[in-house]
């Protein structure tokens, strides 16, 4: 049982947490409150707190149109809405997610068997997977809608505000690179203009570009270190000109692009960054890392793994919500 808890625990692990450089520490802090125990404990049938959530891992947190809170994990009941001061509101949604998993290829596999254009990621099915492990990235567009990427489903799903399913992008458990399929995308943003952008993103080595009723538009990127090129297209936002900033988390830097897919520049030295966030006045944090459209360092929060978060979200009031694959969601209110 131990071994098994720990290679899911390795599931997708920012490259930070496996032993490559993470951000500068001489960036300032920015001195948000840490709020202790978010969200509440369960009462338990004596009328005591029940302890820490059960959530295995948290890939990702997102805000919603009314100011609660949805979470997403692991564990049963893989999306679960609280508001914001930690009550519990209950489960979210009716997408059922994989029990694959994603998992970076072995070294000494890598070395003898991979391709210079293979992807450094495979996905695990079967015996071998784990409870709701396909729940990657969860995000709320302009107009409230919630939308969840399955990694290892190749799929990804738009929810009303009340969790209803509205429409899917790709084909369900069928890998590809195409206008219809993904393999094992990561993330989703959402263009001024209305486009969808998605990075597919583990397997694939590119970013896909949609209109907002799903129609392909087009992709960019291709597997290398070059310019607009990646190794894994991890996390996407983009800004109100339609700018397109892209966390190519294997090679610890980020990309921007045009809204057309165009290369730009890039910003080094930011570590292997999983998770984006661009906040309602157009900064944008870099995991627990803040900076402007130009990819200076503002600030950044103080706490154990905070630069090496899988997810993050900001209310429009500033407060800062943290997605740790190690079990936890912190936050981080506003000064």
């Amino acid at each position: 049982m131990r071994v098994s808890y720990l290679v899911v625990l390795l599931c997708a692990l920012p490259v930070a947490a496996l032993g490559q450089s993470a951000p500068k520490s001489d960036i300032p802090v920015i001195h948000y409150k840490a709020v202790g125990a978010w969200p509440k404990p369960l009462i338990g049938d004596k009328g005591l707190p029940a302890g820490p959530w059960n959530y295995i891992q948290v890939t990702s947190v997102a805000v919603k149109k009314d100011g609660n809170i949805l979470v997403m994990h692991r564990g049963d009941d893989p999306i679960l809405e609280y508001k914001p001061n930690g009550d519990l509101v209950g489960p979210f949604g009716d997408v059922k997610f994989s029990h694959g998993k994603v998992m970076p290829m072995q070294k000494d596999v890598a070395a003898s068997g991979r391709k210079p254009d293979m992807s450094g990621y495979q996905a695990v099915y079967g015996a071998a997977g784990c409870s709701n492990c396909g729940a990657h990235e969860i995000r709320v567009d302009p107009e409230g809608n919630v939308w969840v990427v399955d990694a290892p489903s190749h799929l990804i799903t738009k929810m009303s505000a009340s969790g209803r399913t509205l429409m899917t992008l790709g084909t369900r458990d069928k890998r590809g690179k195409s206008a219809t399929q993904f393999y094992l995308p990561t993330d989703i943003a959402f263009a001024p203009n209305g486009e969808l952008i998605v990075t597919d993103g583990y397997g694939n080595d590119r970013v896909a570009r949609f209109s907002k009723d799903g129609k392909f538009l087009g992709a960019f990127g291709t597997r290398g270190n070059g310019p607009g090129q990646f190794q894994l297209p991890h996390g996407v936002v983009v800004d109100a000109k339609g700018q397109i900033y892209v966390t190519d988390r294997d090679n610890q830097r980020v990309e921007v692009f045009d809204a057309n897919g165009t290369f730009l520049t890039e910003w080094t030295g930011t570590g292997g960054v999983s998770g984006l966030f661009m906040t309602r006045d157009q900064k944008i944090w870099t995991g627990g890392v803040l900076r402007d459209l130009d990819g200076h360092a503002i600030g950044r929060l103080s706490g154990p793994g905070t630069a090496g978060a899988h997810g993050v979200a900001a209310t429009d009031a500033g407060d800062v919500y943290l997605a740790q694959l190690s079990g936890i969601v912190q936050k981080f209110a506003h000064p």
